[in-house]
């Protein structure tokens, strides 16, 4: 006689309620994956030429040994008309039958026998008996595996209801708890495995707040020590995870592939490997409702590894609460990939998003977008448009961690609403957008003045090899700022705070059209026009090209420092600054006093009257760029002081 005879005999059967509890959950391991196998043979019959799911993983999680049946029997589906064809279905039929009966027993003992559970398990096992040859249509299919509750019951939606109610028997009946998760019939060498993963569980549990979720049970099945997490979300969320010896297997099923990827990710940087992610149920069968599964798996080298992975997968499930949720208000202010970007180190900085949600979530942004100022933002503005995208995701962040620290230390969400909106606040103050474009097209007017100043320093058989290639890169360069110029005007156009910067763009747009027209002149004097040319004019016309680097070097240098500052900067970067618009005005005075000296020089020994008016040209054109570079400067300094109230 079994323990469990012995126990009935002794008219003691309450005291085989775990034993049912334990036996039902194995027993739903292995409906879901026969559900799994049918749902495969379905995909398969509508497209052999993909090849057999693998499921191999799969039965192995659910302690199916002799499983080969199965996979045969998916190879062999195929389609008749509307009907399915399933070799060995009255196996499958029967399996499904008899784990029903195991699984739904624990339910059944607890309830009266006129109560629901009774009627619609009963109602399930004479559908199932009645079921005969090895077709099935499309009704029969979808009774069997759709899991819309709108659509009516299944024999999948009763599998997850009754998995629900058995583990709030599990908890119930549980013997003992270890650090808050019931547990029964454990071996001592459980305990510590167990102790572990409860202890990454409560480290994060917290972020949670008030949210359902993360009751956790174990038992243990042979040589199997099994911890089941109820994460709290929705029927096909589901997590399970086997330790046996030194080897951890984690299946995981998530109805958003996007959230299953998130935790594959999260997992893997543990040292997980997964098997490939599944679909268990085809758009045909369940409507396009699809929910994903996979198995990871962890080899451990000791006893101490084990512990070490199971406290790391206990601390990231907080994270999947809720998390669809989270991305979806996310993608309001940034794209898809950003969004998830934000979560997945939201996460790894253990604050979550669930203190960002209780906190208002999407409008606690909105709040604070329309508090930033007049023209920072207009209705339909997506905050990663008007602050950059890594700005964006960077202040996102930062809403989540201070609405984590906020909520942990029961402060009050309107104090979370008024640092939002300051940190915004402060982020458009940054104008990292408009200071992005301005630095970009800096770069090319600084490109093009070392351009111009490396082919002068050539001698004079040396200009013709460099000036031809010169001014075609030098066209390309002023063509590319002149499309960051025409980006800003539409920025302006949109919003009023771009204004200012696209002026100034605008201004400094002088700059890249002068040194482009001295690219373009440079080519025409190699082109048979340096007569008279000697070391002394190509010095005089090779110093103003280096003064003029010099001054869109500083001018470079005075935009750095203006994207800093602010109100509240310090006077040693207010300083900095205005030396580098210093620097610009005495780049100016000396071109004027280069030019003159230039000049004298090309009409002392040039006489050639194309290779004077030339050689003329470019050395006022030279002059010019200092001139528009004086003014651009002179417009970016009223531009700081306007916008941070800095005084001179």
């Amino acid at each position: 006689m079994n323990k469990n005879q012995a126990l009935v005999s002794l008219g003691q059967r309450g005291l085989l309620l775990p034993v049912w509890v334990k036996a039902a959950l194995l027993a739903n391991d292995r409906l879901k994956l026969y559900l799994t196998v049918l749902q495969a043979a379905c995909v398969h019959a509508e497209h052999a030429h993909q090849g057999v799911m693998d499921l191999s993983r799969e039965l192995a999680a659910a302690g199916i040994t002799s499983g080969s049946w199965l996979l045969e029997l998916v190879a062999g589906a195929s389609r008749i008309d509307d009907a399915l064809l399933v070799p060995d279905l009255e196996r499958l039929l029967q399996c499904l039958h008899d784990d029903l009966v195991i699984m739904a027993r624990p339910v059944l003992e607890s309830t009266t026998n006129d109560a629901e559970p009774h009627l619609r398990v009963r109602h399930w096992l004479d559908w199932l008996a009645a079921l005969k040859g090895e077709q099935l249509d499309v009704a029969q299919l979808r009774s069997l595996t759709h899991g819309k509750r709108a659509d009516g019951d299944s024999l999948h939606i009763l599998i997850m209801d009754l998995h629900k109610q058995i583990n709030r028997l599990a908890a119930d009946l549980a013997s003992e708890e270890v650090d808050g998760a019931h547990v029964w019939l454990l071996h001592d060498e459980d305990r510590p495995l167990v102790s572990a993963f409860m202890r990454g569980l409560h480290r994060t549990a917290m972020l949670k707040l008030d949210h359902p979720g993360l009751d956790t049970a174990a038992t243990r099945d042979g040589d199997r020590l099994m911890l089941q997490n109820d994460i709290g979300t929705n029927d096909a969320h589901v997590l399970v995870i086997q330790v046996q010896n030194l080897a951890i297997t984690l299946t995981y099923s998530d109805l958003h592939r996007s959230r299953f990827a998130f935790f594959q990710a999260q997992l893997t940087s543990l040292g997980a490997r997964w098997s490939t992610p599944e679909s268990r149920v085809s758009a045909d069968l369940n409507q396009g409702v699809a929910y994903t599964v996979g198995t990871a798996t962890f080899d451990c080298p000791d006893d101490e590894g084990v512990a070490t992975a199971l406290e790391g997968i206990g601390a990231r499930i907080v994270f999947l609460i809720d998390w669809n949720r989270a991305r979806k208000r996310l993608q309001a202010f940034i794209g898809k990939s950003p969004a998830i970007a934000v979560l997945t180190e939201a996460a790894r900085l253990e604050i979550g998003h669930m203190a960002w949600l209780k906190a208002g979530g999407e409008q606690l942004i909105y709040r604070a977008m329309e508090a930033a100022g007049e023209g920072a933002f207009r209705i339909g503005d997506r905050l990663d448009a008007v602050l950059g995208e890594a700005n964006a995701q960077a202040f996102l962040l930062d809403v989540m961690r201070l609405s984590c620290k906020a909520l942990l230390n029961g402060q009050p969400l309107a104090l979370v609403a008024d640092e939002t909106r300051m940190l915004l606040t402060r982020q458009v103050q940054k104008r990292g957008a408009e200071f992005d474009l301005l630095d970009e097209h800096a770069a090319y007017c600084q490109t093009l003045a070392q351009a111009v100043s490396d082919a002068l320093s050539h001698r004079h058989d040396g200009l013709r090899d460099v000036a031809q290639d010169l001014a075609a890169r030098a066209k390309v360069w002023e063509r590319r700022a002149d499309h960051l110029v025409m980006q800003a005007r539409d920025e302006a156009a949109r919003q009023p705070r771009w204004q200012p910067a696209a002026q100034l763009m605008g201004l400094s747009d002088d700059v890249a059209d002068a040194l482009e027209e001295a690219a373009f002149l440079i080519s025409l004097i190699a082109d048979h026009h340096q007569k008279g040319w000697n070391g002394d004019v190509r010095q005089a016309l090779s110093r103003l090209a280096q003064t003029v680097l010099q001054s869109t070097q500083d001018h470079v240098k005075a935009l750095t420092i203006a994207r800093t500052l602010g109100a509240g900067s310090d006077a040693a970067d207010n300083d900095a600054f205005l030396d580098a618009l210093w620097a610009v005005l005495h780049a100016e005075r000396q071109c004027d006093e280069l030019l003159r000296h230039a000049r004298r020089t090309i009409l002392r020994v040039v006489d050639d009257a194309p290779s004077l008016m030339l050689v003329n040209d470019l050395a006022q054109t030279l002059e010019l760029a200092s001139d528009r570079l004086l003014v651009a400067g002179y417009r970016l300094r009223e531009l700081v002081f306007t916008q941070t109230g800095i005084t001179s």
